[in-house]
């Protein structure tokens, strides 16, 4: 009977081992044949499935599967750690890969995805430094020991398809995504693009490099839109995708949330079908970013509905929709059977990923062995990796009178600072494997002895929090339940009758996307809440709203705060004494008139903020002890870009109070993008970035603390002194003037590629042969470089050009080379780099790449301001 049926359903079909086959099946066949064979034979509805990723599984039985998908996030059950968890996820990923092969009618396996930033996502993978932090080692062969290492891990899982690397170019570091770039240089981050992506892709692993394009708006703020010009894109923010589809081979690409020129970029056919498909001859499939293709409904504006999104999207280029749950699909399902979008455009998308899924030997090999995940996750040798990337990232950015290394023999150490016992991972990092804190790595080489610790005041400002539903009630219709009653209008002023009543629980609301009821306008209406208020025995001496203008806050109806406008956004907190254990009436009167209305009921009820007893404390911890090590941080991530650059909460008084105590201080810098430092630099003798510097980090830091290890970490960004001289790059083009202020420098506080180490370095005998070539040409610069001190360590070595003249203005300098060479003391080395079209070519004024003749001035340092050597080469 089963061979009845498979002929009635694969006519035609091939013979294997005694059993019908149908062609797809056939591995001797080409790639391209097996996907027309299997494409044929599809429904429209599971075509549409192999165009649909989401998170999930099989356990609701609601979700309904039976037509296929295109993959799934597969989130692992259970409380296992270690190996063990490897084992655990692998498991459970072949059971549902074998529902996918062995239950539905056509049997296409899936593609699971997850993040692998910088490590697989899960728990038991390897967690390596953040993605800033393997740009900052400028080490190219290091950074694919790193992919391969997570392509390793992530493979042995079942795991084929990461969403990474991030390859936007980090123009402004306000933008709280830096931390998941590789800097802000297209050339470095185009050399990291490649060695990543590279060795994933080797693996077997199918990388998706994204945003695609420009992830970061005016003002640092992320997705938001960009108007840049071409010359712009194909000069600053396309090298790193084009390295990373181009050289690195990537299979998949990510589409950004924001809009290019008007357009989201999840329906620009300029950027998917002409540039990336056409230009760049990408033969992947294009991925939008989670529920991104409905953005142009609901962000955008420019589409009616999410069915017409869709068409659009795929219309465009875009290939897979990708959401973050299945009960999302609806919509995007019936544009597909509707015959809103075309069946050539649906069959191109399809073909892409069947191409992948047959390329990738899913349709042989759909399944792994839980012993080889259990075998490769959080093998010694990738924490070892882990250790020496770590320490290879770490910058030193300053270390007066030679405080550092630290003297091992040190009778004590104060350890200050919350993010010294954190050990923080950064942003889209699985929890790591008994990742180590720099207090623990301190203590273990020290002993506990010697090394005390104290919390500081932390990264946050306790000021207030919301009111709890425990501590509200109120009375509607004779019925009292906790909560207000909250009376909502579809205007702005608050008459007549409410359209909607209901019962809040608090009053903590964020309308972002949607209004705060169906039957309420987005940006035009008013809310009062009403009810009572019970105050804790802690008492309450202030009490406030947080959120939008405007509002109005009545206790025992007696006006309070009087915010009756709309301005701004803020806190306003008032003094007033609620005795404890009292009840007063309270009411909030609230409205709208722009959308992404954001309101808090808060008081100060239970905040402790005890700051300055917790720098008084480490200050004297300080005081007892030979050096002072604070590790403070910053807040920063997806959604959370900052305004205001300086460290958070109170680190800042802690460090300047530190060092009133005349003994030697050393910071170190958790976080991923630059921090100014103007209000205390020169009052401490040390710093050091570590970035987040993942699981083996504290002792990274360590190393470099006490010397083991010589810092030779470069910033891939630029820190600058302060935001008014954002956005701020070491490539921008010419000034009409200069580039001062009146009141500060336009320089930077620390430049791209700066960092220090324990040793010197001294550059001489630059020379360039030939001196002059012609446009197809090519020279080769050499230089020496010697180690003038008494610590081995490493240069990074850094060259720079210039075009002196040109018909389009360009950058007054650009990374065209670099390389990391680990110097004994007294040794020196002769170095090379090849400087041809590649390297000088530009697009001329109608956007056309040419060698233009002319003089270029080449540089060669230590960083983009520290360039030790300089000559001239001439293009005929």
């Amino acid at each position: 009977m089963a061979v009845c049926l498979a002929q009635l359903l694969y006519p035609g079909a091939a013979r294997a081992q005694g059993r019908t086959l149908p062609p797809y099946r056939d591995s001797t066949l080409s790639i391209e044949a097996r996907v027309s064979d299997l494409l044929q034979r599809m429904t429209p509805t599971e075509k549409f499935w192999q165009l649909y990723m989401t998170p999930g599984d099989l356990d609701d039985s609601t979700h309904d599967y039976s037509n296929g998908a295109f993959g799934l996030q597969i989130t692992p059950t259970g409380t296992a750690t270690g190996p063990a968890a490897a084992r655990a996820h692998t498991e459970r990923l072949n059971a549902i890969q074998r529902y996918f092969v062995e239950r539905t009618r056509l049997g296409i396996p899936i593609i699971p995805f997850d993040e692998g930033l910088h490590g697989l996502v899960r728990e038991g993978a390897t967690a390596f430094p953040q993605a800033i932090a393997l740009a900052a080692t400028w080490d190219t062969a290091l950074v694919a020991k790193v992919a391969e290492a997570i392509a390793r891990e992530s493979r042995s899982r079942g795991v084929r398809q990461l969403l990474a690397p991030v390859v936007n170019i980090a123009s402004d570091v306000r933008w709280g995504r830096v931390e998941e770039t590789y800097g802000e240089d297209p050339d470095l981050a185009s050399a990291m693009a490649r060695a990543y992506v590279g060795s994933v892709e080797h693996a077997g692993v199918v990388t998706t490099p994204k945003h695609f394009v420009a992830n970061v708006g005016e003002g640092g703020r992320d997705s938001y839109p960009i108007e840049l010009s071409q010359r712009k894109l194909e000069e600053l923010f396309f090298p790193p995708f084009r390295a990373a589809v181009q050289e690195g081979g990537a299979r998949s690409l990510m589409t950004a949330y924001n809009s290019v020129d008007g357009t989201p970029a999840s329906q620009s056919r300029w950027l998917l079908s002409t540039t990336l498909k056409g230009a760049w001859g990408f033969s992947g499939f294009v991925i939008s970013d989670a529920a991104a293709t409905g953005g142009a409904t609901v962000l955008h504006n420019t589409e009616a509905s999410t069915a017409t999104a869709a068409k659009h999207a795929l219309e465009a280029g875009l290939d897979v929709i990708f959401q973050s749950s299945y009960e999302q699909h609806r919509p995007y399902l019936e544009a597909f059977l509707n015959g809103l979008i075309a069946d050539s455009v649906i069959d191109a998308a399809v073909r892409r990923v069947l191409r992948a899924k047959f390329q990738l030997g899913l349709f042989e090999s759909p399944y792994v062995n839980p012993d080889s995940a259990a075998y490769w996750n959080g093998r010694a040798e990738h924490r070892a990796l882990a250790l020496e990337t770590a320490r290879e990232s770490i910058v030193l950015l300053k270390n007066r009178r030679g405080v550092l290394p630290l003297q091992p023999s040190l009778r004590s150490v104060a350890v200050i600072g919350t993010d010294a016992v954190e050990a923080r991972l950064g942003g889209y990092s699985g929890p790591g494997i008994h990742a180590v804190s720099v207090l623990d790595a301190l203590r273990q080489r020290l002993g506990a002895t010697r090394v005390r610790y104290a919390p500081g005041p932390g990264r946050f400002k306790r000021e207030y929090a919301v009111i709890p539903t425990s501590q509200l009630a109120s009375s509607s219709n004779g019925h009292v339940a906790t909560g207000l009653v909250g009376e909502y209008f579809d205007k702005i002023k608050l008459e007549g009758a409410p359209s909607v009543v209901r019962t809040d629980p608090s009053v903590d609301f964020a309308w972002t996307l949607s209004p705060p009821a169906p039957e309420i306008p987005l940006d035009w209406y008013a809310v009062r809440w009403s009810g009572r208020l019970t105050v804790p025995r802690s008492g309450v001496r202030r009490i406030g709203v947080a959120g939008s203008d405007g509002y109005r806050l009545y206790l025992d109806g007696k006006l309070v705060i009087d915010n009756w406008q709309k301005r701004s956004s803020g806190v306003r907190l008032v003094n007033i004494a609620l005795p404890p254990g009292g009840s007063c009436a309270v009411r909030l009167e609230f409205f709208e008139t722009t959308g992404n209305g954001r309101v808090q009921l808060v008081w100060d009820a239970g905040v402790v903020d005890d700051a300055q007893a917790r720098i008084d404390s480490a200050v004297a911890l300080a005081r007892r002890s030979a050096v002072a090590v604070a590790v403070v941080g910053i807040e920063e991530g997806e959604f959370r870009d900052r305004a205001y650059l300086r460290l958070p909460g109170h680190q800042e008084e802690l460090l300047n109070a530190l060092a009133r105590t005349g003994k030697p201080v050393v910071v170190v810098l958790i976080g991923g993008s630059a921090i100014t430092m103007s209000r205390w630099l020169d009052r401490v003798d040390g710093v050091i970035d570590a970035w987040y510097p993942g699981e083996a980090g504290g002792g990274a830091v360590a190393d470099v603390l006490f010397g083991d290890y010589n810092p030779a970490g470069r910033l891939p960004i630029t820190f600058p002194v302060a935001e008014g001289q954002l956005p701020l790059s070491y490539n921008h083009k010419p000034t009409g003037r200069g580039d001062d202020y009146i009141d500060l420098t336009g320089a930077p506080l620390f430049p791209f590629g700066f960092g220090l180490s324990y040793t010197t370095f001294e550059y001489s005998a630059l020379s360039i042969t030939p001196a002059g070539i012609g446009a197809d040409g090519a020279a080769v610069i050499r230089c020496r470089v010697r180690n003038g001190g008494t610590r081995a360590g490493d240069e990074v070595v850094q060259l720079y050009v210039r075009d002196l003249l040109a018909s389009v203005a360009r950058p007054v300098a650009e990374l065209k080379g670099f390389q990391r060479v680990h110097l004994a003391p007294g040794e020196e080395r002769e170095l090379s780099f090849t400087v041809g079209a590649e390297q000088l070519r530009m697009l001329d004024t109608e956007l056309r790449p040419v060698v233009e003749p002319g003089t270029f001035r080449i540089g060669i340092g230590s960083s983009s301001r520290d360039l030790r050597l300089r000559g001239t080469l001439t293009v005929r």
